[in-house]
């Protein structure tokens, strides 16, 4: 079974990418660039064939390419970003997707989805519902996914970025979040705590292996004595963007 990843360089003007529920701070972009060569680094080194997506360097943001595309095995789902600025982005991650054969499918005006908004377990997909996934989105992805089998949830997410900078998912399918960023973990079966802001995004590799940010130290700890094998990488450059590990790529299961 194949496992890709898709992944896209930080552009020029990845200083200039918008920031909404943080403190604007300067990005160093030289630093960035080697934070995500090491990123990249550690996919290629746990069996992930990594794919350079064509640059966007318009656009600022561009290196979060999980916001411009939802996988489910074999079926993509183009997105709309919420940010204007971002719109121009999907184009070079649908084009890369069709040349995988993956079933095309995309949300359309007036909808507006960004990935990071979708987290996946098993075959229930959680959408957050905030300030760059609109209902209209939510519905065009619940009409596309729904006759794959999939149960899409729609959740409110008012206190960051995105849903996946509040919660995402251990091999086991356990959530786990931060709980100030989270607004009603109920709606998840079963929700872990996480002591540190940085720590509620992991990169499931395979296995019982994990990737997540290096700021984050109590919630390795707490991974690693949970029985998995943690791996950190520095992403503070883009934490200063409200990135994560999740934004950084886009991983494709199963295309055998």
């Amino acid at each position: 079974m194949s496992s890709i990843a898709l992944v896209r360089r930080p552009g020029p003007r990845l200083p200039e990418g918008l920031v909404e529920h943080i403190e604007p701070v300067p990005v160093d972009l030289e630093r960035a660039i080697a934070q995500w060569e090491a990123y990249v680094g550690v996919l290629n080194d746990h069996g992930w064939t990594t794919i350079e997506v064509q640059p966007a360097d318009d656009c600022p943001d561009a290196v979060f390419i999980e916001d411009s595309v939802v996988m489910y095995a074999n079926v993509s789902v183009s997105s709309r970003p919420g940010a204007l600025s971002r719109r121009p982005e999907p184009a070079g991650t649908r084009s890369v997707v069709e040349d995988l054969g993956c079933s095309l499918n995309e949300i359309r005006e007036p909808g507006t989805l960004d990935g990071g908004d979708v987290l996946k377990v098993g075959s229930t997909v959680y959408v957050g519902r905030g300030g760059r996934t609109n209902a209209e989105g939510v519905r065009q992805l619940r009409a596309i996914l729904s006759p794959l089998g999939a149960q899409v949830v729609a959740v409110p997410v008012t206190k960051v970025l995105h849903l996946k900078t509040a919660v995402t998912a251990l091999p086991d399918g356990t959530v786990i979040g931060y709980p100030d960023f989270v607004d009603d973990p109920s709606i998840y079966p079963r929700f872990l705590p996480v002591p540190e802001p940085h720590g509620t995004a992991v990169v499931c590799l395979g296995g019982a292996s994990l990737l997540m940010s290096a700021s984050a130290p109590a919630t390795a700890a707490l991974l690693s004595d949970l029985g998995y094998d943690v791996i950190t990488v520095d992403i503070s450059e883009f934490e200063k963007l409200e990135g994560c590990v999740t934004c950084l790529s886009v991983r494709v299961r199963g295309l055998d």
